[in-house]
């Protein structure tokens, strides 16, 4: 597993070790030891243990975000995608970081196998680039509705450059399309 830094402090692609053949790959999705291992060589803090995994699936131009939750239940997140593309983007919203209000995003896809952990302080969205795009979540807490925030996917003030291709037609959903800015 390699770790590689963004410009955003704390949050990382991770890029497994996948092993192939002409009988098909494999790879390590996870090995909580290695993990620990590969945070602790790039000075990185570790993170509260995993304790739910989260499936979910989505057609094109479906945009998920920006949700967070809040104390007590902030949710760290490594995320991937294990059938088809999708856009993955992490914002900054901790008050007083050098870098409040800014993104970072990559492309996550079965082919890449590529990964990105998102820490506890940051807002998390994606846009799926496929049909039938399979998104996977570990997670440090549990989901609590209570806890659960959302920033508008499209604030100006963040400005994502989410992307879209020109022929596809975004759905988001009514609380993502109405949630507020992040002031």
């Amino acid at each position: 597993m390699k770790l590689v830094k963004t410009p955003l402090p704390g949050v990382l692609i991770v890029e497994p070790a996948v092993f192939g053949d002409e009988r098909g790959w494999f790879m390590e999705s996870f090995n909580e030891p290695r993990w620990r291992r590969a945070l602790e060589d790039l000075g990185e803090p570790l993170p509260r243990p995993f304790v739910q995994d989260n499936h979910s699936c989505s057609r094109a131009g479906v945009l998920r975000g920006l949700h967070y939750q809040l104390p007590p239940h902030p949710q760290g997140k490594l995320v991937r995608v294990v059938r088809g593309r999708a856009f993955d983007v992490a914002v900054d919203i901790r008050r007083g970081s050098e870098h409040f209000g800014k993104w970072f995003g990559v492309e996550l896809t079965a082919e890449n196998k590529r990964q990105l952990w998102i820490p506890e302080g940051f807002a998390h969205g994606f846009l799926a680039l496929e049909d039938d795009t399979h998104f996977l979540y570990k997670t440090t807490d549990v989901y609590a509705k209570e806890c659960e925030r959302v920033i508008r996917w499209d604030d100006a003030q963040i400005g994502i450059d989410w992307r879209v291709p020109a022929d596809t037609a975004l759905r988001v959903a009514e609380r993502d399309a109405t949630a507020p800015g992040l002031e």
